[in-house]
């Protein structure tokens, strides 16, 4: 029996996916609203999905089986490649996927046996090399093409580092040759106000690489000194995974249509066939209206990136406004009129927290075998008494299955 199995409740077999898949000729679309949950604020008591104004997502909540999932485990706050692969089917503790890696494949570049990809943003810093903003005002791609430049000229004894732009503050950082299996710890401090810190080795094998990234980090101090940006963080510093293939595990002809690198870059590696878009999500739509009516693909992966940005910014009006404007564009989506229409989040990203949260994530499925669970308001509250309850992530890829009448019966 292979990894990619359901274990049932009593724990004393599992299930098989590949045994019940089917193909019933139905169509998927999966909308991941990056960072969807939040927290109410501390002067309305109302979270950010209760203070919007959302018509359409409203309307969706109550025709749909409805819920919470949680990412990763109680307590336990999400990145966003771990918050994709557990709704993506996959367990996100056994298949780890670096950022440095999604941003890689995201923006098309081919990773050799050896190569180690790190995430990088540029980063304002003071005097002693402390940072102040680790986003550099999400400093605009064209003026960070000219950093990267600097950048891709650094020397690191022994090594050949490459330095590739992603977007606005963001860039890659492939170190070739390094060896197999190869993983350092993030420079990235994760917070602003604090130093760089070193990154250390993960692993006997990884001594090299996490010496050849210290190099890089010092390096980039001195070629971006007087400019916009003057420091760098790295984080999720690996070497490309295998993953088991999203195809053949759930029978579905996957199509990926993300404007951000990174999630361009994991939906190839779970081998869905990324297509071609736009930088937003008025892009992305459009990309879905072109395909969708073709025998090409069954599911459909769409991604919604300014909730996240706003609630990271801390910007609980700015992470309203972004929510507001994806619940206008909704009924392009619903003139399709999928089999069944996905509505989940990777994580929670609170704007009260300036950051990603643990909370569990609102969750709606609507298809043409649910009535709908009486939910008043697409939001935290309302969606927590849905028939769903609170699941783990990994389960709404068969939960969508089901209603896609995808799924064969188990046992006679």
């Amino acid at each position: 029996m292979t990894r990619d199995t359901l274990k049932n409740r009593m724990g004393k077999r599992r299930i098989d996916l590949r045994e019940l898949k089917r193909d019933a000729g139905s169509r998927i679309v999966m909308l991941v609203v990056d960072g969807l949950g939040g927290y109410p604020h501390p002067d309305t008591g109302l979270s950010e999905l209760e203070t919007a104004s959302l018509p359409n997502l409203d309307s969706i909540a109550g025709e749909s089986a409805c819920g919470l999932t949680i990412p990763i485990a109680p307590g336990i706050t999400p990145g966003s490649g771990p918050g994709h692969m557990a709704l993506f089917g996959y367990m996100p503790t056994r298949h780890r996927v670096g950022r440095g890696v999604m941003e890689a494949l995201g923006i098309g570049l081919d990773l050799a046996e050896g190569d180690v990809a790190a995430r990088g943003n540029f980063c304002v810093a003071d005097g002693d090399g402390r940072l102040l903003d680790r986003r550099a005002g999400r400093i605009p791609s064209e003026r960070s093409d000219e950093l990267v430049a600097l950048l891709d000229g650094i020397d690191v004894p022994g090594h050949k580092v490459s330095v590739h732009a992603v977007r606005d503050h963001r860039f890659v950082a492939v170190f070739h040759n390094i060896g197999p299996s190869s993983e350092a710890t993030d420079t990235d401090p994760g917070l602003d106000g604090h130093m760089p810190l070193e990154s250390q080795p993960v692993g006997p094998d990884s001594e090299e690489l996490a010496r050849a990234v210290n190099a890089f980090v010092a390096g980039s101090h001195e070629a971006l000194k007087g400019k916009e940006a003057q420091a760098v963080a790295l984080r999720g510093i690996s070497s490309p995974p295998v993953l088991p293939s999203f195809p053949e595990r759930f029978g579905l002809r996957p199509a990926a249509i993300a404007a951000y690198p990174m999630y361009r870059g994991l939906a190839r590696l779970a081998g869905m066939d990324v297509l071609s878009t736009g930088r937003d999500f008025a892009s992305e739509l459009d990309t879905l209206k072109a395909v969708y009516e073709e025998a090409e693909h069954d599911f459909f992966f769409l991604h919604y990136k300014p909730a996240d940005a706003a609630g990271e910014d801390g910007d609980f009006n700015g992470k309203v406004a972004a929510l507001e404007a994806l619940d206008s564009m909704l009924p392009q989506v619903l003139a399709l009129d999928p089999d069944v229409l996905v509505i989940a989040g990777d994580h929670s990203t609170p704007a009260v927290f300036g950051g990603h949260s643990w909370h569990p994530v609102p969750l709606a499925i609507r298809s043409k075998l649910t009535k709908g669970d009486g939910a008043a308001a697409f939001t935290e509250r309302s969606m927590a008494s849905g028939s769903i309850g609170t699941v783990k992530a990994m389960s709404v890829m068969t939960l969508a299955m089901a209603h896609a009448g995808r799924l064969k019966k188990s046992g006679p």
